[in-house]
């Protein structure tokens, strides 16, 4: 959509940013496996190539936080902290208790693949963090903290409704708060709610309606300059486009503008995602790519150029709007190169920030300090025999899409009972459990490829090493060792594979058919790749 043509006289450009042109020409992806900061002053599109879907971010100071949808997975809400916008580390999660969302999210049920905590929003308010979001089934949820590391407060429910979703708080300059979200279920209209003064509960008599296009969603609302900004995303010929409209006033009129083109040989376009203003004016979009595959919705950060007080994102084009920028310069120089952590020893008395479990887990069923330096999964009745989807207290990390990524544990199998399994995977609809099946006390090498299941050698020895490897096209080759030396491939090359709205997800599991017996201790988690 165009600009009103007698409104232009009266719009003024933001930002020391504005009309500024790209130091570095767009460019196609980086199909070499070429990502984030490059050591160079500049970085490459995505700077994370990973599962990170439904990203906000914000600046506090000098530091930057993100936080991403974690669906079923706990701890939920995953958040990121950055000194430049692109290269980032994880930091912690805002949610500890998923039972406080309902009962489905407990390893007794495992009960919403693709739904549970979908995009939410990060705000920094009256000296606290806050973070909103919804789960289409049970409503919307907030929770705060003075530190971003936590502790944060437990999960309180702002308003328990179905159908709902991609929700922000937004605190206007005389301290009234206001929450903003989409009605999926009702042709995605975008209500406009005011909340209580402590932002706990919504004023549903206040409830206005303020947009409704196809598929909008994405909701963030910003005051800028006295104006303010509704940034949504919508779907049209062309895709999913990033769309803002803005007003003098909450109760409109709202005026609308597209910020950004798709380009459907990529199909890799911006989608969810926050605005952020940098010390020295400057814009930038934080946002995931709004098409998944097995690598999940990648991180990506655009530079936003104000062109009749519209935030383009990307280059802007003759038409006012955006398209991808693939590199850049940094938006500030000098931080070291740094990635969200992998590798894990097990050496701590908490688990390490990268760790999510599916599901709440059995909290008896677990420990790190049983034997120190050990993670021991103890075995216990899967909702649903050999189905990896429906055993209790798998852990898993996201995987990244890299040229060479290679993924080695180390086990102890001397506690393992009949029954049980226990190994390494990747988690995804179309699953692969690569480990030891136990049967009296004869243990086999065992490939479960989502109900079908080969067998391999008898292993008698106690010390197992089990890895996968892959690189760009996603293909998995499963191997074992006994030295940790010399590593023999076991099966075919498994696909990495998009479903439930997430990328593949690596896995370590302990689950026993027979009976609660029996437990596994993991030595180390070794996670290799390149940039």
């Amino acid at each position: 959509m165009h600009i009103a043509r007698h409104l232009l006289p009266f719009m003024v450009l933001l930002g020391a940013g504005s009309l500024r042109a790209q130091t570095i020409a767009p460019r196609p992806p980086a199909l070499a496996g070429r990502w984030g900061d490059q050591s160079n002053g500049t970085f490459v599109n995505p700077i994370l190539p990973s599962d990170y879907s439904d990203l906000d971010a914000i600046r506090v100071g000098d530091d930057f936080y993100a936080i991403s949808s974690t669906f079923q997975y706990s701890p939920g809400v995953v958040i990121l902290h950055s000194k430049d916008l692109v290269n980032w580390t994880l930091l912690g999660h805002a949610v500890d208790d998923l039972t406080r969302i309902g009962p489905e999210m407990n390893w007794d049920q495992m009960n919403r693949y693709g739904r549970g905590i979908w995009a939410g929003a990060v705000r920094y308010h009256d000296g606290k963090f806050w973070i909103y979001f919804g789960t289409p089934d049970e409503g919307f949820f907030v929770t705060t903290a003075k530190d971003p590391a936590g502790p944060w407060e437990p999960l309180q429910l702002l308003w328990k409704t179905k159908g709902w979703d991609d929700c922000c708080p937004f605190w206007d300059d005389d301290g009234t708060p206001y929450f903003i979200c989409s009605n999926t279920a009702d042709g995605y209209k975008i209500h406009l709610f005011q909340m209580a003064p402590d932002g706990k509960s919504l004023l549903l008599n206040t409830d206005k309606v303020i947009h409704q296009s196809k598929g909008s969603e994405a909701n963030k609302l910003y005051k800028i300059n006295g104006l303010y900004f509704h940034y949504y995303s919508e779907n049209t010929r062309e895709g999913r486009v990033a769309m803002m409209e803005r007003s003098k006033s909450l109760d409109g009129p709202w005026e609308t503008h597209q910020l950004n083109h798709v380009n459907k040989k990529i199909d890799q376009e911006p989608n969810q995602g926050g605005l952020i203003q940098l010390t020295d004016g400057t814009w930038w979009f934080l946002t995931h790519q709004g098409t998944g595959d097995w690598q999940g919705r990648a991180m990506c950060l655009l530079p936003v150029t104000w062109i009749y007080n519209w935030p383009i994102i990307g280059t802007p084009g003759p038409d006012k709007v955006g398209t991808m920028v693939w590199s850049a310069a940094k938006p500030i120089a000098g931080q070291p190169l740094t990635a969200p952590q992998t590798s894990d020893a097990f050496d701590k008395p908490t688990l390490s920030p990268q760790w999510e479990w599916n599901y709440q887990p059995r909290a008896d069923k677990w420990s790190l300090t049983e034997r120190p330096g050990f993670l021991r999964l103890h075995a216990f009745a899967p909702l649903k025999p050999d189905d990896l989807l429906k055993a209790g207290n798998t852990l898993t990390q996201r995987v990244f899409r890299t040229n060479k990524n290679e993924v080695t544990v180390k086990l102890d199998l001397a506690g393992m009972a009949d029954g049980q399994q226990a190994g390494l995977c990747h988690l995804a609809r179309a699953w692969a459990a690569f480990g030891i099946s136990q049967s009296g006390s004869t243990r086999t090498l065992t490939l479960n490829r989502a109900g079908k299941i080969s067998q391999g050698p008898e292993l008698a020895a106690t010390t197992l090493y089990l890895r996968t490897s892959w690189n760009l096209d996603g293909d998995s080759q499963f191997s074992f060792s006994i030295d940790g030396v010399t590593f023999t491939p076991f099966g075919p090359t498994i696909p990495l594979t998009w479903s439930y709205y997430r990328g593949d997800r690596l896995g370590l599991y302990s689950y026993n058919n027979k009976a609660d017996a029996g437990y596994v201790d993991f030595a180390s988690f070794t996670y290799t790749l390149t940039r």
